[in-house]
């Protein structure tokens, strides 16, 4: 009796568990910015099945592990020992292999996923083996989009060039076929995009959040990267390597919008004559005194490190208008 009523117990409690992981794989899509590429659908849904997977583990051990000390400790003053109890073959067989099988399977699945988004790996990036096309992807998407839109997303070619130079500490997009350059980074929705990474100086990380990409710049290489943006709007591009002391400065808008109003506006920029962009890295650099020269009267903080000075300003076609940190009147 007591027998089947520990397995009816473990029974409800393993639904119970099976139900929480569930919602909470759900919930995990909520954590993340608005996806605004096709590859943030896969690893969204990879991140998904990880929190589910950890849920989970997590509550199949705690509770029992709680059941256990509140329902079967020991009597106040009983210090005697517990009943000798020999190991069981098939119960350690079955928690070495059952570990060993999720391990092996995740790893399969963040590989086939990190294929799909065509991200360079560590041994990739040595022998910069870059494949031509990204794969298809079967991952189920968590929002309205048909998966055989997002399918047909990533197995398209590349339609637009797009060069992109980091250096301390900015960023530079030059569109060859308009032979624009720009410090905010223009894209067309829903066609895929073909970046060749490059780095002036030192390690980058070119990091879009709401693309869920981010791809290490190694100094002397051109590294492709390919993406195909889904959902219009502006969103930030970030430094994910630590680059000195102003690389939180290394930042840019990434606009995304239809195709009609990106080829309006880099029509508009070919027009324009190179001008020197705003850099908030060379602006706080030139307005930072020195404790060791005493030179601090005109600046608006104080630096008592060294620290690299920043590139020249780069010279674009155009430069986007309002900067949030943009220097005052």
């Amino acid at each position: 009796m007591l027998k089947l009523r520990a397995i009816l117990i473990l029974s409800i409690y393993a639904v119970l568990v099976t139900l929480a992981s569930v919602w909470m794989a759900k919930q995990s899509y909520a954590w993340f910015p608005p996806e605004a590429s096709a590859e943030s659908k896969l690893l969204d849904d990879l991140f998904s099945l990880f929190t589910g997977l950890g849920t989970f583990i997590y509550l199949g051990v705690i509770g029992p592990f709680l059941y256990s000390l509140v329902f079967h400790r020991a009597a106040k003053y009983d210090l005697s020992d517990g009943p000798p109890i020999e190991g069981n073959k098939w119960l350690e067989i079955i928690w070495t292999a059952v570990p060993l099988v999720l391990v092996l399977t995740l790893s399969f699945v963040s590989y086939r996923t990190y294929d799909k988004m065509a991200v360079r790996g560590p041994m990739e990036l040595v022998h910069l083996h870059l494949p031509n096309v990204v794969p298809a992807a079967y991952a189920e998407p968590f929002d309205s989009t048909p998966q055989q839109e997002i399918q047909q997303a990533l197995e398209t070619a590349p339609v637009e060039q797009i060069d992109v130079l980091a250096k301390q500490w900015a960023w530079v997009f030059h569109y060859p076929e308009a032979d624009v350059t720009s410090t905010e980074l223009h894209l067309p929705v829903d066609r895929r995009v073909k970046f060749s990474l490059r780095s002036q100086d030192v390690l980058h990380g070119f990091y879009i959040p709401a693309f869920r990409l981010k791809q290490d710049v190694v100094p002397n290489h051109a590294i492709d990267l390919e993406l195909t943006p889904i959902k219009t709007g502006t969103y930030r591009l970030r430094d994910s390597m630590f680059s000195g002391t102003y690389f939180a400065a290394n930042q840019a808008d990434v606009v995304v919008q239809p195709y009609a109003d990106y080829q309006q506006w880099l029509t508009t920029a070919a027009t324009q004559a190179p001008t020197p962009a705003y850099n908030q890295a060379a602006y706080e650099y030139s307005r930072t005194g020195d404790r060791r020269t005493g030179n601090t009267k005109p600046k608006v903080a104080v630096r008592g490190w060294d620290t690299i000075p920043p590139a020249p300003p780069p010279m674009v076609n155009y430069a986007p208008k309002h900067e949030v940190n943009s220097p005052p009147a």
